[in-house]
């Protein structure tokens, strides 16, 4: 992606390559010293990811796991920080272990710099991932 894409584009561009399942293609947006944080995370799960590498490693299972099939609802808010955008989504899909259906809610704050991503404040559900299936992460959750 150019230096000169809103984070906004930017941001949709990763949706759409996660809807592909090209987890590196979606990593390959994150700047090297990137950091991606869920502060709501479930104990045994990761609360901060430190550089594109971690991001990697954390992202690479996601698509066995967990089949998106689309995003419906994109909020995309601007705020104060033309670098900064707030982000309301569903992510939809299955679990691929069950079958069964995957719906979640998200909240993302989203920093952009120099055109890939920097910071990712991941605020999603932690009971969700209390279902067999959805532990991607290696954390041996459920």
């Amino acid at each position: 992606m150019p230096t000169t894409t809103t984070p906004a584009d930017l941001y949709r561009h990763g949706l759409r390559l996660l809807l592909a399942k090209d987890i590196p293609g979606w990593v390959g947006l994150w700047a090297d010293e990137g950091v991606m944080e869920f502060p709501f995370a479930p104990p045994a799960w990761p609360e901060r990811l430190d550089g594109r590498e971690a991001i990697a490693a954390y992202m690479r299972g996601y698509p066995d796991h967990i089949d998106l099939h689309d995003f419906p609802d994109v909020r995309i808010h601007e705020s104060t920080d033309p670098g900064t955008i707030v982000v309301e989504m569903r992510g939809v899909g299955r679990l691929v272990a069950t079958d069964s259906p995957f719906d979640m809610r998200y909240i993302a704050v989203v920093t952009v710099q120099d055109g890939r991503f920097t910071s990712y404040r991941d605020y999603w559900n932690p009971l969700a991932v209390q279902v067999s299936g959805a532990d991607f992460t290696g954390s041996g959750a459920r």
